[in-house]
């Protein structure tokens, strides 16, 4: 290298040095004028700014939910009950515990918190809801000086507002007019009437530590933390809450360790009064569906109860009355017997028409939203899987009983030998044993693709579901994994060919003023399987109906074409379940705890031309759900092809009445063209393996064909309908014991 270039390098070094350090400078400069003039930004807005005069009376308006007309109200959430008390009158124990679980620096912080402040300005710069980080001082200033509405002008209004009033206001003050205002849930505001509404105590000065700890616990999200609920993760969600809570007590002394750990076991339970009379009848199921999805939308609870908003809902007035009068449609054997009805547009995830019982106040327990076992009628889901994974409806598969599924022996009902079917054929006459071998032996990683196939048509991500990742025995059903308004809506995907909307009964908010009004249009609609595959689906469907064999002939009744699947699930027997679970009246493995017939109409043409149906019918007895149907049925057992079927006809028939009778889309004739040939007669002997490959395979064999499916189609196929019994699969010879539960079969 040269000596001109070896001094060259240096200065070039420099020079970069030197640039690096300007552009460093500029920065650190535009930092601190950053920092300059949010600061002046903040002195002046908080000089400019007043305290206003509270919100006269603190007045709340009424909420309205109406039907999808927007004209026919369901009811209102208007249910105020305010009781304003004295601090003094409001026990240490209480005081602690609203501070341990909304702002654990009250006492000492300035009014507000500037990490909640960035946190909700980082919302907004996402596009998200602006929510949390609030401290007392601003939840009070929000509530008795400004609006709900979450906006950035809003939020500094807050900020200086708070700021202000906690360096002019007593602490004690403000604590005292937070506690008398701040909603609770159930109609109260206040924590005198939150006391009298959930433990019937109006003095709260004899509010306990643990009722005082629940109270905390739920005032920051009434509907979070329902604790009417019955679901298992609202109640784990609500004892976190609460011992955090009670941790907080105990960090500040206010609480013994002693104290803690006692009260700490269980979340108290409650007494609260009669709910209103506005939720009495059917529509307080309609009623309550709205608020708790409201609430997932991001709309406060004081907001839903007083903020004056017009809800309107997708369910239809016209259809509603007709699902509430096919309801007559059933056993006239009297006892504990509940239905659970829902009923879908397809491609657009309307929720139309619920069922969910007779009286929400006798009642709260939904029907058509609390999960069950849906037996065979989940076996329309492993045939989209299959049909994704190159089957097709003419592939064959083993229906002789007994087979053998991981070291088990297994039997169709009343150990029917069906021989080689097709796909077709075995979802025709729902034959158990050909969808184990579809799932276990064919498919390969059947399971897991079955469970991904259902939470991609609709069925929600549940932990019961993903748990049949591993277990072959997920194509019947045998655990809850659906209700009836999720069923309907995987089933509408179907119908829709393969276009799915989440299901929901909000359609459209309206604020006063319309300040954010918020519609469905909001909600995403995608592609989730080809049309060519949910085509092919809705033709094996509709041979459930129309098929010589099919499970559901009777909605033959609606003389227009249908589609659909019945299902039953049962229990196994007593010693099997023990282990698990109890199950309130089951006698045996004969017991019929679910059955179910979800259909469908054709009428799907676009999200904004849809006028068919998917509805699905679920029979349970027992007060938890869980007794045995068949005492109810005239017929030796209780078939989803008999009375669920006979309930949707009642519904089905009037809604559909005067409207075109639309077929579905015809597959492409490649697809559902049947090459096979018949080349020989299964024999009667079961086998051990579920293969029974025969040795002349056709030559005609389709392409598309799994290479380890059988190509023969059998000229023995079984003539007539079979005879059916509920609880499958029987209990096993060996092996490990199968899980709690039984499905399958019609």
């Amino acid at each position: 290298m040269s000596e001109g270039r070896r001094k060259a390098a240096p200065v070039r070094r420099r020079g970069k040095r030197h640039w690096a350090l300007r552009v460093l400078g500029w920065m650190l400069g535009l930092f601190f004028l950053g920092v300059i003039g949010a600061a002046a930004a903040f002195f002046i807005g908080y000089q400019t700014t007043d305290i206003p005069d509270a919100n006269a009376a603190f007045k709340t308006n009424t909420t309205t939910v109406y039907f999808s007309d927007g004209k026919t109200p369901i009811g209102s959430f208007y249910d105020q009950n305010r009781r304003s008390v004295p601090l003094d009158q409001i026990p240490k124990t209480v005081q602690d515990a609203v501070i341990a679980a909304e702002d654990r620096t009250f006492w000492t912080n300035p009014g507000v918190s500037p990490s909640g402040m960035a946190r909700a300005a980082f919302n907004i710069a996402r596009g998200q809801q602006l929510q949390g980080g609030s401290t007392i001082t601003q939840q009070y200033v929000k509530i008795m000086y400004l609006t709900q509405e979450r906006t950035f002008s809003r939020k500094f209004s807050e900020l200086f507002i708070a700021t202000k009033l906690s360096r002019q206001t007593d602490k004690k003050e403000i604590l005292a007019g937070y506690l008398n205002t701040i909603y609770f849930g159930e109609g109260a505001y206040g924590v005198a009437a939150a006391g009298d509404a959930y433990f019937s105590q109006p003095v709260p000065a004899k509010l306990n530590v643990g009722q005082a700890a629940l109270l905390a616990t739920v005032l920051n999200n009434p509907t979070r933390f329902d604790t009417d609920s019955t679901d298992p993760v609202v109640k784990a969600r609500i004892l976190d809450r609460y011992r955090y809570v009670l941790d907080g007590m105990r960090q500040t002394g206010t609480i013994t360790e002693a104290q803690y750990n006692g009260w700490a076991k269980a979340v108290p339970p409650t007494q609260k009064k009669k709910k209103s009379d506005r939720f009495r009848g059917v529509q307080g199921f309609l009623l309550d569906m709205a608020r708790k999805e409201l609430s997932k939308l991001g709309v406060p609870d004081d907001e839903i109860s007083g903020g004056g908003l017009k809800i309107t809902t997708t369910f239809d007035v016209n259809l509603q009355k007709k699902m509430n009068a096919s309801i007559a449609e059933r056993p006239k054997k009297k006892g504990d017997l509940h239905i659970g009805m829902a009923s879908v547009r397809p491609g657009t995830g309307e929720l139309v028409a619920m069922y969910g019982g007779g009286d929400y106040l006798k009642n709260q327990l939904n029907w058509a939203t609390l999960r069950a076992r849906p037996g065979s009628s989940f076996k329309p889901f492993a045939v989209s899987a299959a049909l994704e994974n190159d089957f097709t409806i003419y592939s064959t598969l083993q229906g002789d009983s007994p087979i053998i599924v991981q070291g088990q022996k297994l039997k169709n009902e009343f150990n029917k030998d069906f021989g080689d079917v097709t796909l077709k054929e075995a979802t025709e006459q729902s034959i158990n044993t050909a969808f184990y071998d579809l799932i276990d032996n064919q498919l390969p990683d059947g399971p897991d693709k079955l469970v991904s196939e259902a939470e991609k048509l609709g069925i929600p991500k549940t932990t019961a579901l993903e748990r049949g990742r591993n277990n072959p025995s997920t194509v019947l059903g045998p655990d809850p994994y659906a209700s009836p308004v999720e069923m309907a809506n995987a089933y509408a995907t179907f119908a829709a060919r393969g276009w799915y909307v989440p299901v929901h009964t909000i359609k459209k908010v309206d604020y006063p003023g319309n300040a954010k009004d918020w519609t469905e249009a909001q909600l995403p609609g995608k592609q989730v399987i080809s049309q060519e595959v949910a085509d092919q689906v809705n033709f094996v469907l509709k041979d459930v109906v129309e098929g010589p064999n099919g499970t559901g002939k009777l909605a033959e009744d609606l003389d227009r074409p249908v589609a659909g699947k019945t299902g039953t699930a049962g229990g196994v027997a007593v010693e099997h379940r023990a282990a698990n679970a109890k199950c309130d009246g089951c006698k045996d493995g004969s017991d019929t705890l679910t059955s179910w017939w979800t259909g469908y109409t054709a009428g799907y043409n676009s999200p904004t031309d849809s006028k068919g149906l998917s509805t699905s019918v679920l029979y349970r007895a027992g007060k938890t759900g869980e007794s045995d149907l068949d005492p109810f049925s005239d017929d030796p057992a209780f078939f989803g092809g008999n009375w669920p079927l006979r309930t949707w006809l009642a519904y089905m028939d009037p809604a559909l009445a005067g409207s075109d009778k639309a077929d579905f889309t015809e597959p492409d004739p490649s697809d559902i063209k049947d090459t096979t040939t018949p080349s020989y007669t299964p024999s009667n002997t079961p086998t051990n393996t579920p293969t029974n490959t025969p040795t002349n395979t056709p030559t005609n064999t389709p392409t598309n064909t799994p290479t380890n499916t059988p190509t023969g189609k059998p000229t023995g196929k079984p003539t007539g309908k079979p005879t059916k019994t509920p609880g499958w699969p029987p209990i096993p010879t060996g092996g490990p014991t199968p899980p709690d539960n039984g499905a399958g079969g019609q």
